[in-house]
């Protein structure tokens, strides 16, 4: 299905949900993403937030959102967004909230909480069937008690509780955990990932899930200047690269049905990403070390061999078919935005012509 409300940057609203003035470090994916989701949800909305970095977003009484907010401990915040739906139900039933006053419920959580300390909270939300939004700003790691390993770190990745020491010079040696997937084994109505450097990409797929009652889950990307170690003036060019390089594939799930909506039919080399970030420095200083981006770039690799056998466009070993390799050219991309039933049509588009901003 090709897009029906985002068909350019036009169509992007230009009302600005989030004001200036946020305490939030600069050039933060976090921010970011939720800009362009507030935009695309409109400004009647109820942010449920979990404790993490965007806590500090709205300090009673400071807030630049032109929306509700509450704040919940880092583990309750879809419980605390059962009772706020259930509270406006409530008023629905009893005549005492009009139609035009009827609010998005929206979970507001870092990855921290998202994979870890919130799961349990998440999953009892989805298999409830809860009427809400989940958007998960994930900038793989506890960016705000300072950048500790979460279940998103990414391999190789250094952080403050995995640092790079000659005992241990390769940084996390962990796989980071696949929180698309384990919301998905729910089957719930929509499940996406986001990116902010592809805005309409973002934005469709939240008009996309509005059409469907229940669970509405997001994963962005959220690159963080401080954590990754470089400067904030790159933020939207790293999360750009982490598409471009297959390293964060943009999807969507419908009922539990995948389809890719962006795909590269050649990636640059992960280590075109990697080399920007200070916490994959290593990897490169004072010597490369091979092994660890081999083991990077043979991961993404195996997931676009995969992804595209799924698709029925690549044939299994020896069929005289190979995948798509990565080489520092980026061809013009295909874009399958998928039907309900989650088959992709094909909309081709320049890739310069996407979503960069």
């Amino acid at each position: 299905m090709k897009r029906e409300a985002y068909k350019s940057l036009r169509t992007i609203s230009r009302a600005d949900p989030v004001g200036p003035g946020g305490p939030l470090c600069a050039g933060c994916g976090g921010q970011l993403s939720l800009r362009l989701f507030h935009k695309a949800l409109g400004e009647n909305v109820i942010f449920v937030n979990a404790a993490g970095c965007s806590t500090l977003l709205a300090t009673y009484p400071f807030t630049p959102l032109n929306s509700s907010w509450i704040y919940t401990a880092m583990g309750c915040a879809p419980a605390g967004a059962q009772g706020v739906r259930d509270a406006l139900d409530i008023l629905k039933a009893k005549g005492k909230l009009a139609p035009e006053q009827e609010r998005k419920v929206v979970v507001l959580t870092g990855d921290g909480a998202a994979q870890d300390i919130g799961l349990q909270s998440t999953m009892a939300a989805i298999y409830r069937g809860l009427d809400f939004y989940y958007l998960c700003y994930d900038n793989e790691a506890y960016g705000n008690t300072g950048f500790q390993t979460s279940a998103s770190t990414p391999y190789g990745s250094r952080t403050s509780t995995d640092p790079v020491t000659l005992a241990s010079p390769h940084g996390s040696l962990h796989e980071r955990r696949d929180l698309f997937e384990i919301w998905r084994v729910q089957r719930p109505p929509y499940l996406a990932t986001v990116s902010a450097a592809y805005p309409l990409d973002l934005s469709e797929k939240v008009y996309r899930a509005s059409k469907h009652p229940g669970p509405k889950l997001f994963i962005a990307l959220s690159p963080c200047p401080p954590g990754w170690d470089f400067d904030p003036e790159w933020s939207v060019e790293a999360a750009r690269l982490a598409v471009d390089t297959g390293v964060w594939p943009l999807k969507e799930a419908v009922h539990g049905e995948v389809a890719h909506t962006l795909i590269r039919r050649k990636l640059e080399p992960v280590e075109n990403y990697l080399q920007r970030q200070g916490r994959f420095r290593h990897l490169f200083e004072p010597q490369r070390d091979e092994a660890a981006i081999g083991h990077i770039q043979a991961t993404v690799d195996e997931y676009w061999r995969a992804a595209l056998r799924e698709r029925g466009e690549l044939h299994r070993e020896g069929s005289g078919a190979t995948a798509s390799q990565p080489s520092l050219g980026v061809s013009p991309a295909k874009h399958a935005l998928s039907d309900a039933e989650g088959t992709p049509s094909p909309q081709s588009s320049e890739a310069g012509n996407e979503d960069n901003s």
